[in-house]
């Protein structure tokens, strides 16, 4: 995987949600998450030993506003072109309405959203080597994917749930402003700028082409928050020992095994030791 060995990464996401039943049940057949643990009101899910995504039940919670800060959406990174193709043939059989798809040039991603409105990308990593580079930079596009090649790969197996080795590649978000995601997601958590985009930036650690995507499409000028709303309610990071140490001095907090930090925006993001 390409941002297996990354210093920082992507640990799991965590959403409020109104209907703990209804939302679990999309994610466990529309993208083959397993049940691994419930507490309560919170339920984790994901594939073998590893959480990817937990759900908070509230149902007094607000529903959240397309154009306040917040999730844009989950990206869950597939170890293979064929587990999207095998993917992308399980969304035609079961009916799924999926909202686009998109050749990214590092990579191949579908679109689609859960019960409640929470973005979703399914998406495949070119091998790094084929990332393409100029002069400013890594490349990123937003060109027409190639559906005809994807399903091509598939090689006559079917899609069995989400395959082990999955992860969460990357969290999109909406921002207020993009001046702000360089103090925060640039300095404070250390991640490279990789690419500026009209109207949005992407940051990733360990060379990958991005952990965190920040734009303004929705939610220019937003501000903090409001508590108590429906979506993105954490983003846990998983970082090296000595990656965690280097956040903890640089947000100016004291070190420890889990931090609890907050963007500009109130986005809550828990960096947790590896």
């Amino acid at each position: 995987m390409a941002t297996s060995d990354a210093p920082l990464e992507i640990g799991h996401v965590a959403l409020t949600v109104r209907d703990l039943g209804t939302v679990a049940d999309f994610y466990r057949t529309a993208l083959g998450l397993e049940p691994l643990s419930q507490d309560g009101e919170t339920l984790q899910l994901g594939t073998g030993t590893r959480t990817l995504l937990e759900l908070r039940r509230d149902p007094a919670s607000r529903r959240g506003s397309p154009r306040e800060a917040g999730l844009f959406h989950t990206a869950f990174l597939l170890p293979a072109r064929a587990d999207l193709g095998r993917w992308l043939i399980h969304a035609a059989d079961t009916g799924l309405r999926l909202q686009g798809a998109s050749d990214h040039l590092v990579s191949e991603a579908i679109y689609l959203a859960d019960p409640e409105g929470n973005g979703i990308e399914v998406y495949a990593d070119r091998p790094r080597a084929d990332w393409p580079r100029t002069a400013a930079g890594l490349q990123m596009a937003s060109d027409p994917m190639d559906y005809d090649g994807v399903l091509a790969a598939v090689e006559g197996s079917r899609w069995a749930g989400i395959p082990d080795g999955s992860v969460v590649g990357h969290v999109h978000l909406q921002v207020g402003g993009l001046e702000a995601t360089e103090g925060f997601y640039g300095e404070t958590l250390g991640m490279a700028l990789t690419v500026r985009y009209p109207g949005a930036n992407f940051f990733g650690a360990g060379g990958y082409h991005h952990h965190f995507g920040t734009n303004i499409w929705n939610s220019r000028g937003a501000g903090r928050r409001s508590p108590g709303s429906t979506g993105l309610a954490e983003v846990v990071l998983r970082a090296d020992p000595a990656e965690l140490a280097a956040i903890a001095a640089r947000a100016g907090v004291s070190p420890d095994t889990r931090l609890a930090l907050q963007d500009p925006w109130g986005t809550a993001i828990t960096v947790a030791a590896k």
